[in-house]
């Protein structure tokens, strides 16, 4: 699955369900060397570029319940649309 976000086309896209959080990467998670939090609560990673590789959106499924834009801060704020992730955090068929 490939989710895209801004101008980032993550292409390993995870989602636990007991904790309802949605992982997304941009190839191998471990190349990721710097790590922040966004001002919203989500973990942003980073590689040795400084470019974004990752974004773990906490509550996922409630956030994209709520239909409203998702707002992230990288440090310019992106708004996904829900309707984007939905179908990450489905369960398996």
């Amino acid at each position: 699955m490939r989710i895209t976000v801004g101008n980032i086309t993550f292409d390993n896209v995870r989602y636990d369900a007991a904790a309802d959080v949605l992982y997304l990467h941009v190839g191998d998670p471990a190349r990721a060397v710097d790590f922040e939090e966004s001002p919203e609560g989500h973990a942003l990673r980073f590689n040795g570029d400084g470019d974004l590789v990752g974004i773990t959106i906490v509550n996922a499924k409630v956030l994209i319940e709520s239909e409203q834009p998702i707002g992230v801060t990288i440090p310019d704020r992106l708004l996904i649309d829900p309707a984007s992730l939905a179908r990450a955090v489905q369960p398996a068929a």
